[in-house]
């Protein structure tokens, strides 16, 4: 099979696990104590991805200096734009509670949250298409991260959507596009940057990490905490663990 099929089907996969964890909570009524749960596993698997898979192997190939610019500037980026979308509605988009707006009450609020949706999904199927040029392969680990750590976010997002009373067309048509538009995010990163020198590879690998890790931090864990924070270090554990043993399976 050609590598660039292999490396939009790789992006496309880790979307897929929005569309999973949406269709769980638009179908079955899953308990907000369990979906910040999962979303503390989620965001658990994510960290350990980070570490692992990006900034290591960053710190390795670029250099100390420019991962941590790459991780400023990632983190910069990530924020800046998250702020503007949050003022147009966008900012609770992964909570399952009652905080996301309906559109009639925030106009142009269903918008924001796709586009902010697109935005979460980028940078970690960018990583995907990036591993296949650094290890020559599909990156098992950073591929089980990305779909594990997906499906709490597509569950936690439509569980607030659907409070919200957003259709499902509106719903499941979000998470198909992006479904396909991770697929083209690691299509791009493995063909743009197939040729490209180890260090911008690398660069390039710290910025989406930055943005990740700021993704996390902003969107992810004010979820997994909201409901759950008492064991909320406990689930998070967990998937950091998860992510450790795929890493060496």
């Amino acid at each position: 099979m050609p590598e660039w099929i292999v490396a939009f089907s790789v992006g496309a996969a880790g979307g897929l696990a929005l569309l999973i964890g949406s269709a769980a909570a638009w179908f079955f009524r899953v308990p907000q104590k369990v979906v910040a749960a999962i979303m503390a596993f989620g965001a658990g698997v994510l960290l350990a991805a980070l570490a692992f898979e990006l900034v290591g192997e960053a710190v390795e190939t670029g250099g100390l200096w420019p991962t941590v610019f790459g991780l400023l500037a990632g983190a910069v980026v990530f924020v800046a734009t998250n702020a503007l979308l949050a003022a147009r509605g966008a900012r609770h988009r992964k909570r399952s509670g009652a905080q996301q707006p309906a559109e009639q009450d925030v106009p142009g609020s269903g918008t924001a949250i796709a586009v902010g949706a697109l935005l979460d999904g980028i940078p970690e199927s960018l990583v995907l298409g990036l591993s296949m040029v650094t290890a020559g392969a599909v990156n098992p680990a950073m591929l089980g991260a990305v779909f594990l750590s997906n499906i709490p976010e597509g569950l936690s997002s439509t569980a607030g959507m659907k409070r919200a009373q957003r259709p499902a067309s509106y719903i499941f048509g979000i998470w198909a596009g992006l479904t396909v538009l991770c697929g083209v995010a690691s299509l791009v990163g493995f063909l743009a940057l197939e040729s490209a020198p180890p260090a911008l590879v690398a660069g390039i690998n710290a910025i989406a990490a930055g943005a990740i890790l700021a993704m996390i931090v902003d969107t992810m864990i004010p979820e997994a905490f909201e409901d759950q924070h008492l064991a909320t270090g406990i689930a998070a554990t967990a998937g950091f663990s998860a992510a450790l043993c795929l890493d060496f399976l």
